[in-house]
């Protein structure tokens, strides 16, 4: 009967597990929820600043002149942000993007880098691996507010601009859709017409004419630094959704298999039991005939 009485405990205990991955499942369900409707709400406004931005370039007939479109030769190191969770229990979401930001960092002639990491897995990693950090940001959790990138990205031109970075590369988690996202170490500094256009190519209205004031030069150079803010944050509300998507797929598969295997224990204990039984009607039996 201890065999029995052990898988009963056993079985109880990944009960009360089940409860919680599917507690914690639920949770991260109503988080992408609110994640997912954020992220999409600034998508529009993303293509739309990036597809008037090309345009304006277009209008200038590349005789615009501004520092977030030149190349920084001279500089002594390029940067790269890398952007991972706080939080854990989400599958291979931050090894992911680790694993994209080290193919970089360790690829073959490759630039002295700057390491900036967000979150407090990515951080914990690269100290394992002795790398070091510029900065380690604790800050920003995965309800990422625009208040709280602009600062980080101000810096970034600041320093852009004054020639101190050659680069300034994100590495993050692209969220494509429900089922589909992918690491990727994505070029915010310089700024190249070719990205702008490659951006704006599905959302650019044909034929379109337009009539600028002030005149295209001058409007470009007051939209460049937003539209690197808002490319950079759109990075991060990327993360925060494929999180949440990591999060739910890796509850959802703890959950059926604590399921399974409650299944597996009940079956156990069910031939347990029938065992001690079988064996207390064979010594019933036995005595029956002893005492005849």
């Amino acid at each position: 009967m201890a065999k029995a009485r052990q898988i009963v405990k056993r079985r109880k205990a990944v009960t009360n597990i089940r409860k919680i991955t599917r507690t914690m499942q639920l949770i991260a369900t109503a988080r992408f929820q609110k994640a997912f409707v954020r992220a999409m709400a600034t998508k529009p406004y993303t293509r739309k600043i990036t597809e008037l931005v090309e345009e304006l370039s277009a209008a200038t007939q590349g005789q615009i002149d501004h520092p977030l479109l030149r190349e920084n030769p001279d500089a002594p190191a390029d940067l790269l942000l890398v952007i991972t969770s706080s939080r854990g229990l989400c599958g291979g979401y931050n090894a992911n993007v680790v694993r994209a930001a080290l193919a970089y960092l360790n690829a073959p002639g490759a630039r002295p880098h700057e390491l900036h990491v967000v979150g407090k897995k990515g951080i914990a990693y690269f100290r394992f691996l002795k790398r070091q950090l510029e900065r380690a940001i604790l800050d920003i959790d995965d309800n990422p507010r625009f208040e709280q990138v602009e600062p980080m990205v101000a810096d970034f031109i600041q320093r852009y601009e004054t020639g101190k970075l050659g680069r300034v590369y994100v590495a993050y988690m692209r969220f494509i859709s429900t089922g589909r996202q992918i690491p990727e170490v994505m070029q915010l500094l310089p700024l190249s017409r070719e990205t702008v256009k490659g951006d704006a190519a599905a959302t650019k209205t044909a034929g379109a004419q337009y009539e600028f004031s002030p005149s295209p030069d001058l409007l470009l150079k007051r939209l460049l630094p937003q539209t690197v803010k808002v490319r950079l944050y759109q990075c991060f509300t990327d993360a925060a959704i494929s999180e949440q998507v990591a999060r739910m797929v890796a509850m959802k598969a703890a959950t059926d298999a604590a399921g399974d295997m409650i299944k597996t224990l009940s079956r156990q204990f069910n031939r347990a039991r029938q065992s001690q039984i079988t064996m207390e009607l064979l010594d019933i039996v036995g005595c029956a005939e002893a005492l005849q």
